[in-house]
C-alpha cells in the first residue's frame, strides 16, 4: 500500500480509502438498502480486513443509512481496538437528515447540530476529515466557512473539505478562506471513473494548482466497469446497479473501456475491476481512491489494485479509448499554450 500527502496538509492517506456507505442499509432505509445492508460482524471483518491491507483512510456520511453507516463504523473500530492515530476518519455533512426544513444544507446550524451527532455515532472526540457534502446554494460561503473555522479551533474537526462541488464555487471558497483568515479545504471528494473523465474539465486542474487532495468516489462507476456488466459478460443480479442505476454513465463508451481492460486483464491475469482502479491510481491529480464494497471477495480483489503498475503503453490504451471529446475553452487554450512556450530551438516566425 502507497501513502499520498493530503494535499498541502503534513498528514498522508493510503491511495486506497474504505468507503462505508454499504453499511447499514436495512429495510427501512430507503435506496440505502439497495447500495448495501452489511451489518455490524461483516462491517467489523471488513475493516479488520482493510486495516490489515494498509489502509488507514476511512470514509463516511452521516446520510449513508441515516447514520447506521457512522454508528457501525464507530462501533467497529472499537471492537477491534483501534488506536484513534492509528486511522484516519472522514465524514460528511449537508445531505437531508430529516424532515425539517433546517435538518440538510451547509447553514453554520445545521453543521454545528451535525458534527455533535457524528462525534456521538463514531464514538470518537475528533474528526480527522470533516466534509460539506453537497452544494448549498442558499448559504453563503462565507457562513460555511466560519462555522468550519469554529470547529476547527475547538480541535472538534482536524481538516475540512468538500464534495461534489463546481469549480466555480471551490475557487470562490478557497479565496474566501484567505481573505477572511479562515480554515481552507484541504480536499475535494469527486466522481472520477475511467468511463467518465469530466473532472479533468475543470476540477482536476484547479486541485493541481491549489494542491487540495483528490478522493475519488465510486471508481467502478457503481459496478459498471467491474466486468459483471457489458456484452459478453452476464449482468450480476446481486450488483448495485441492478436496482439502483447511479452515477450516470455513458453505456457505449463504458462498454468500450470494459473491453480494452479486460485485454490488458487478461494478460495480466487480474480483474478488469483491479484495471480500472489502477488506472485512476496512476492520474496525477488524485489522492486516494475510495472503495465501497459488500464482501470480503470484493475488498481482497480491490486491494490487489495497489500492486498494479500500469505500463506507459497500456496506460496510453486506455487513455486513448476512453479521452474527452474536445471542448471549450480547452481545446483553444491548448492552442495557445502551445503558441505561448518556446521550443529549446527558440521562437521563429513561421511558428507564430
Amino acid at each position: 500500500m502507497k501513502y499520498k500527502q493530503l494535499g498541502r496538509t503534513g498528514m498522508f492517506v493510503s491511495e486506497l480509502c474504505l468507503g462505508t456507505m454499504t453499511l447499514g442499509g436495512n429495510a427501512d432505509a430507503g435506496v440505502w438498502s439497495s447500495i448495501g445492508a452489511v451489518a455490524q460482524e461483516e462491517a467489523n471483518q471488513l475493516i479488520a480486513q482493510a486495516l490489515a491491507g494498509g489502509i488507514n483512510f476511512i470514509d463516511t456520511a452521516d446520510i449513508y443509512s441515516f447514520g447506521q453507516s457512522e454508528r457501525i463504523t464507530g462501533i467497529a473500530l472499537k471492537a477491534l481496538g483501534v488506536a484513534r492515530s492509528d486511522i484516519i476518519l472522514a465524514t460528511k455533512t449537508g445531505g437531508v437528515m430529516g424532515k425539517g426544513p433546517n435538518d440538510r444544507g451547509a447553514s453554520r446550524g445545521h453543521i454545528m447540530d451535525s458534527v455533535q451527532r457524528s462525534l456521538e455515532r463514531l464514538q470518537v472526540d475528533h474528526i480527522d476529515l470533516y466534509q460539506i457534502h453537497a452544494s448549498d446554494s442558499v448559504t453563503p460561503v462565507e457562513e460555511t466557512l466560519r462555522a468550519l473555522d469554529d470547529l476547527t479551533r475547538q480541535g472538534l474537526v482536524r481538516y475540512v473539505g468538500v464534495s461534489n462541488w463546481a469549480a466555480g464555487r471551490l475557487g470562490k471558497a478557497l479565496g474566501l478562506s484567505e481573505a477572511l483568515h479562515a480554515t481552507r479545504f484541504e480536499t475535494l471528494q469527486a466522481y472520477y471513473s475511467i468511463a467518465s473523465r469530466d473532472i479533468e474539465r475543470e476540477l482536476a486542474p484547479l486541485v493541481s494548482e491549489e494542491n487540495l487532495g483528490l478522493l475519488v468516489w465510486s471508481p467502478l462507476a457503481g459496478g459498471l466497469l467491474s466486468g459483471k456488466f457489458g456484452p459478453g459478460a452476464p449482468e450480476a443480479s446481486d450488483a448495485r446497479r441492478s436496482t439502483f442505476d447511479f452515477p450516470p454513465v455513458d453505456r457505449g463508451l463504458a462498454w468500450q473501456c470494459v473491453a480494452e481492460m479486460r485485454v490488458i486483464a487478461q494478460a495480466r491475469s487480474v480483474s478488469v475491476s483491479q484495471i480500472a482502479l489502477a488506472w485512476l491510481l496512476a492520474r496525477p491529480a488524485v489522492t486516494s481512491v475510495i472503495i465501497g464494497v459488500k464482501r470480503r471477495k470484493q475488498l481482497t480483489d480491490n486491494l490487489g489494485a495497489s500492486n498494479i503498475t500500469l505500463s506507459a503503453e497500456e496506460l496510453a490504451r486506455l487513455d486513448t479509448v476512453s479521452a474527452l471529446p474536445p471542448h471549450y475553452p480547452a481545446w483553444m487554450i491548448a492552442r495557445q499554450e502551445a503558441q505561448r512556450y518556446p521550443q529549446p530551438a527558440g521562437i521563429h516566425a513561421e511558428n507564430l
